[in-house]
């Protein structure tokens, strides 16, 4: 019996074409469970560490500042990690690449316990904190995996008429997983400090579940086309290939789709705005996720302060179901309805700009609750059912190898413009106060959402002879 390759020859008739169809409706929730599962771990593991920070201070005796630079040093690698990831998902089996992201996690965390049972520090103040440091210089990179890479695999798998029409919705449940591993990290530390355990285990648990999840991982089929299923991808690209042969007169051979080059990928309409956009918002969600806890402390008690910042946390899990579910009631035009979104938060920003020093907590929760949704949904959605709707544009229709790049130069872009961009906060805040802040954000959701002015533009006012690409999609 031959072999089924992405090469298989395209099948016309219908019996066979809705056994392709069951086989990848089957698939689906498979590919949808491990590849959640492998971003949820990653930000289980990542968020673990921060909620013993104290512990890593008074009782093994690192330096704040030493902490402090092991979140720099993980926001560097990490944001270039982003763009080195996609790529290699694009080029490599991707489920390889998700695997040693899992791996390579679960094995960091591992070191520093390794560094915290056997205290460097007592040996060499020096060594115990270049380990600590270089070990988490390369946790970055191996975080940097889930994102790009998970999203291509979901691109993959979810490529029917009716999962496209239903993308934002579908990817909008996804990104979940962030927030799943987040308070699942909380609740683990949690458990292990409330058992009288020692606090290590709060990163050892994870990092055997990341290499629990790695293992999973390995079995994942990352591209229907390795398993023999003819995807709408895999009949443009052959369509592609039968076109240019009419027109040398010589046997084209099927290679598989090639990787797309990065230079390649900012030619794609809107890539490059996006990924500054996404800078942007994802500088207001930073500032708001690490320095609201600190505003909040000045004007309120430590208990009181961390429940109020928690539920702008909470508003961030649905945002991106809203966005993606909205978004796909008015035919994938994701551009307007983040324009909408960020318009709003505008608003909230400039109120706190003005009252947020005066504002009661009960007022101070139903807000943050809102703006959680307000800058948890476009970031979501951005850097998954955007970052799709971009790698399937008419000029790399055909060719699946695109989506990892896309995505991981929207993340990576973005996070590193919102790493410079925290820079500004402290100054502000110390130098003109906390209104200077908010105005600094309400300028940043400015300059984001113009950056998607053209796009914005393109959706509410089309071409008559155009089409969007996601209409595009599902005229295949």
């Amino acid at each position: 019996m031959g072999v089924n390759t992405e090469t298989t020859s395209l099948v016309h008739n219908s019996k066979e074409d809705e056994n392709n169809f069951k086989r990848l409706k089957a698939y689906q929730p498979w590919a949808f469970f491990v590849t959640f599962g492998g971003y949820f771990m990653a930000h289980f593991s990542r968020k673990c560490y921060s909620t013993v920070k104290q512990q890593l201070e008074e009782t093994a005796g690192y330096n704040p500042l030493i902490l402090s630079e092991m979140d720099t040093v993980f926001m560097g690698t990490y944001a270039a990690g982003n763009i080195i990831s996609g790529k290699l998902g694009d080029t490599f089996n991707p489920t390889t690449v998700l695997a040693i992201g899992l791996f390579g996690s679960g094995t960091c965390l591992f070191l520093i316990n390794i560094s915290l049972w056997f205290d460097f520090l007592s040996f060499s103040l020096a060594l115990g904190n270049f380990f600590i440091i270089a070990v988490y210089f390369l946790f970055g990179f191996f975080q940097s995996t889930g994102g790009p890479v998970g999203t291509a695999v979901m691109g993959n798998w979810f490529c029917d008429k009716k999962s496209i029409e239903n993308r934002g919705l579908i990817f909008g449940l996804w990104t979940c997983h962030q927030y799943c591993g987040d308070v699942t990290a909380a609740v683990c530390t949690a458990l292990v400090l409330g058992a009288g355990l020692n606090y290590t285990w709060a990163l050892f648990i994870p990092a055997l579940t990341n290499i629990g999840w790695g293992i999973l991982t390995m079995k994942l089929v990352a591209d229907p086309a390795d398993v023999g299923i003819i995807t709408p991808e895999v009949k443009i690209r052959m369509e592609k290939l039968k076109a240019k042969q009419a027109e040398t007169g010589s046997t084209v051979v099927d290679e598989g789709p090639a990787p797309i080059t990065y230079a390649a990928a900012l030619k794609i309409p809107m890539v490059a705005q996006y990924a500054f956009a996404f800078g942007f918002f994802k500088l207001t969600n930073y500032v708001l996720f690490f320095w609201l806890p600190y505003f909040l402390g000045k004007h309120f008690d430590p208990v009181t302060a961390n429940l109020i910042a928690s539920l702008y946390s909470v508003g961030m899990m649905p945002g991106g179901i809203i966005v993606g579910y909205v978004s796909d009631l008015f035919g994938g035009r994701r551009a307007s309805v983040i324009g909408t979104f960020m318009t709003m938060l505008f608003g909230f920003l400039f109120l706190f700009s003005k009252k947020s020093e005066d504002l009661n907590a009960s007022a101070l929760l139903v807000m943050l609750c809102i703006m959680g949704i307000l800058v948890g949904g476009p970031n979501n959605i951005i850097t998954s059912a955007v970052a799709a709707d971009l790698a399937s544009h008419p000029s790399v229709r055909g060719n699946n190898k695109s989506l990892g790049t896309v995505t991981g130069l929207i993340n990576g872009c973005g996070a590193i413009t919102a790493s410079i961009g925290l820079l500004a906060v402290g100054p502000l805040q110390s130098q003109y106060g906390w209104s200077s802040v908010w105005v600094f954000l309400m300028g940043c959701t400015f300059t984001g959402t113009a950056l998607m002015g053209t796009k914005i533009k393109d959706e509410l006012f089309p071409a008559p002879e155009g089409y969007s690409e996601v209409e595009a999609n599902l005229a295949v």
